[in-house]
């Protein structure tokens, strides 16, 4: 077996455009379910609401890219109000349900054929990424970074923005959860009846909390879009939801870099199974009856599963969580 590949496609993945994506998606998540204690199942709709923004502004209207990152943030925002004003005041569970089916209804929206002429239905949209990346500084023809962290003038140019996103996103969630709007915020995800006789607007503070997570899950939308040049509806499916809790809860609900860290674990242990998988099928070492190489993309994931359920089991807060970060009032 080529150890060499196996691990060096395991430290390309820790910094790749997945663990940016679910980063950034996960940071968004952070702020609504981590510290406000919002079980927000929609995180999907939030990144396809920011990754068809720029594509049908820019492939479809022809208009420049910088009016399709507003446009994008601005319907994020309002898919945001829209969302939190009937469910806001909803119980934990029903708030899941309530969330998961608005992010379905997004995506069937996404690729209906009635809005087809503006979102290219089931085909999704492509041929929008140009503006972006004649922005880059790097020089065209050359490599950077080293070993396994190797990139093209493009590839490191969406790696540099992406990771710049995060960095100002770690950083405006570590001041706002060290303000006083972050203690109230705390304070409802562990008694809103306590917030509410202190006089506080426990509503409004879930709302606040609801929209900035929804403007940064756009912007992974933005980013795992232009990355791929391309969108389509069925990639903002619930599946991207799961993995971002995934991703929140291994590196540790409310604490500002759990998102980061659970996105590079995740997507680090997914490309090691992978890998792992298919040179011993390659080579022979793992019988077909056993397994084949189709099989072996979906057993991956079933060996990620168990590992997170033991995580679950023996350190439910994650990484760098705290257990008592866990204590949601779910009345």
């Amino acid at each position: 077996m080529d150890w060499g590949a196996i691990l060096g496609n395991a430290a390309a993945a820790a910094i790749g455009v997945q663990t940016l994506v679910y980063a950034l998606a996960g940071i968004g998540l952070n702020v609504q379910f981590g510290y406000a204690g919002l079980l927000n199942f929609g995180q999907a709709a939030f990144a396809a609401i920011g990754a068809y923004g720029i594509a049908s502004i820019v492939a479809i209207a022809g208009l420049p890219l910088w009016l399709g990152v507003i446009v994008g943030l601005v319907g994020a925002g309002l898919f945001a109000l829209l969302l939190g004003v009937p469910t806001l005041r909803l119980r934990a569970d029903y708030l899941a349900i309530a969330t998961i089916a608005a992010g379905e209804i997004v995506r069937l929206l996404l690729r209906s054929t009635t809005l087809r002429e503006y979102t290219g239905g089931s085909g999704g949209i492509n041929g929008f990424s140009g503006d972006f990346y004649a922005l880059n500084p790097l020089p065209p023809g050359d490599d950077y970074g080293f070993g396994p962290w190797t990139y093209t003038e493009r590839g490191a140019w969406i790696l540099l923005v992406g990771w710049t996103l995060v960095a100002i996103c770690c950083l405006l969630t570590w001041a706002l959860m060290r303000s006083p709007w972050g203690r109230v915020l705390k304070g409802i995800r562990e008694d809103e009846d306590a917030v509410r006789a202190l006089g506080k607007n426990a509503y409004g503070y879930k709302m606040q909390a609801l929209v900035i997570g929804g403007l940064i899950g756009a912007l992974a939308g933005f980013i795992g879009a232009l990355a791929s040049g391309s969108v389509q509806a069925d990639l903002y499916g619930t599946p991207l939801t799961f993995f971002t809790y995934t991703v929140l809860l291994l590196g540790g609900a409310a604490r500002v870099f759990g998102p980061v860290v659970g996105a590079a674990i995740f997507w680090v242990v997914l490309s090691l199974t992978d890998n792992v998988l298919g040179q011993l099928i390659q080579n022979g070492l793992m019988p077909t009856w056993i397994m084949d190489s189709t099989q072996a993309g979906q057993v991956r994931f079933m060996l990620v599963g168990i590992a997170l359920m033991l995580l679950m089991i023996f350190r439910p807060q994650g990484i760098f969580g705290d257990r008592r970060e866990l204590a949601l009032d779910a009345r």
